[in-house]
C-alpha cells in the first residue's frame, strides 16, 4: 500500500488508515483484533482512534476502544510497527471524561487525557495526539456553508490557543506524543494554531482530521490552499458519509443492524437535498460498474490533498471492501462526472 508523508514530519502513513470508532460498541474486542490483523496485513501503518470512542459516546463505553488496540499490540508486541493516533476532546458538557467535571482544551485536562490514553494503550507514546473539535463556538465540522445566526458568539473562558498549544509542547519535550494534528477544524483555526506555534508556542501543526466525501467538500474552498502551503496533510475521515454512500439507506431504508437504524445519527447525511444528492452519487457508481462503497472509498483516496483516507467498518466484508479500493484506478471520466454532480448539488453535507 501507497505510504504518504505526514505533514512536514519523517512518519510516512498508509493511504487508508483504520478507524475505530465502532469497537466497544457496535464490534466486539474479537473483531476489532480481527480487523487490526487484516489491515496490518494488507499493509496499514496508520490507526486513529480516540478517548471518546466508540461512538455513540456513553460512560459506560468510553476509553474502550483504545483498550482494545493496547491489548493487541501488546498481544502482537508490534507497537513499533503502528503509527497510532488518538484525540482529546474539546470542550464538553459530559463529566466522565475527567470523572468530575465538564472538559476544556486546558492543561489539568489535556494531561488528565493524555494520561488515561496512554495506560489504555499500554504504550509510552503516540504518535499523533489531535484536539477532537474546537473548544471555541463553532458549528460542528467548523466548515459550514453558511455562517449562521449568531456570528460572531463566543464564551467568555474560552481559552487561549495560545495557551492550549503551549500544554501540547510540554507533551512533546516530555515524550507523551511525537506530533500534533487537529481535526474539526477551520481555515482560521489551522493558521492561528500554526501561528502561535511560528511564534514559539508549541509545536508545529501536522495534520487536520476533518470530514471529506462526495456530498461534503467543504475542505476544498479553503482549507485545501491553507493545508497545502503550510504543509498540513488531510487525514479525511467519513468517506462513505456515515454509511450513506454505500446505497444501504437509498429510498428511506433502514436495515437491520445499520448505524443509523441503531442509533439514529445520522442526521448530517440527511439535510434537505441529501436523499437526492447521495443517490445520485450511488446511481453513478452503478453506471462506472461500481459499488457505491468502492466509488465513494476510491474518490477520497485519489485527491491530491488527503495523506490519508480514514476508513471504517463493522464487517469483515466490509473492511475487505474498504482495503481493496487502493486498487481501482480513479479516471478522468470519473472526476468530470463527479463534478458534474457537484456543480449542481453542491455540498448539501457540511
Amino acid at each position: 500500500m501507497q505510504k504518504r508523508r505526514l505533514g512536514r514530519t519523517d512518519l510516512h502513513v498508509s493511504a487508508i488508515c483504520l478507524g475505530t470508532m465502532t469497537w466497544g460498541q457496535q464490534n466486539t474486542e474479537d473483531e476489532a483484533r480481527r480487523q487490526m490483523d487484516l489491515a496490518v496485513d494488507r499493509g496499514v501503518n496508520f490507526m486513529d482512534t480516540a478517548e471518546l470512542y466508540p461512538i455513540p459516546p456513553k460512560p459506560e463505553t468510553q476509553g474502550r476502544t483504545e483498550t482494545y488496540i493496547g491489548k493487541w499490540m501488546r498481544a502482537r508486541k508490534n507497537r513499533d510497527k503502528v503509527i497510532l493516533a488518538t484525540k482529546v476532546v474539546g470542550r464538553t458538557a459530559n463529566s466522565w471524561f475527567r470523572g468530575d467535571r465538564p472538559s476544556k482544551l486546558v492543561r489539568a485536562d489535556i494531561f488528565d487525557a493524555i494520561e488515561k490514553s496512554l495506560k489504555r494503550l499500554g504504550t509510552d507514546y503516540v504518535d499523533l495526539y489531535q484536539i477532537h473539535f474546537p473548544e471555541r463556538v463553532v458549528p460542528w465540522g467548523a466548515n459550514p456553508t453558511r455562517v449562521g445566526t449568531a456570528p460572531g458568539r463566543r464564551d467568555e473562558d474560552e481559552t487561549p490557543i495560545a495557551e492550549t498549544l503551549a500544554v501540547f509542547g510540554e507533551l512533546v519535550k516530555a515524550g507523551m506524543i511525537r506530533h500534533f494534528g487537529l481535526s474539526n477544524e477551520s481555515s482560521w483555526g489551522v493558521m492561528r494554531f500554526i501561528a502561535e506555534s511560528d511564534n514559539g508556542v508549541g509545536p508545529r501543526l501536522v495534520s487536520v482530521q476533518n470530514a471529506y466525501n462526495l456530498v461534503n467538500r467543504t475542505y476544498e474552498v479553503n482549507l485545501a490552499e491553507t493545508c497545502e502551503r503550510e504543509s498540513v496533510s488531510l487525514l479525511a475521515y467519513s468517506p462513505l458519509a456515515q454509511g450513506y454512500l454505500t446505497g444501504k439507506y437509498d429510498h428511506g431504508a433502514r436495515p437491520p443492524g445499520a448505524r443509523s437504524t441503531l442509533f439514529n445519527r445520522g442526521q448530517r447525511y440527511e439535510t434537505p437535498g441529501a436523499p437526492e444528492a447521495l443517490l445520485a452519487y450511488n446511481d453513478l457508481a452503478r453506471s462506472f460498474g461500481l459499488e457505491p462503497a468502492q466509488f465513494a472509498n476510491a474518490y477520497v483516496t485519489s485527491r491530491w490533498f488527503v495523506t490519508s483516507n480514514i476508513i471504517g467498518a463493522t464487517s469483515m466484508p466490509q473492511l475487505e471492501m474498504a482495503l481493496s479500493t487502493v486498487d481501482i484506478a480513479w479516471t478522468d471520466e470519473m472526476q468530470k462526472a463527479v463534478d458534474g454532480l457537484h456543480q449542481r448539488l453542491g455540498n448539501p453535507c457540511p
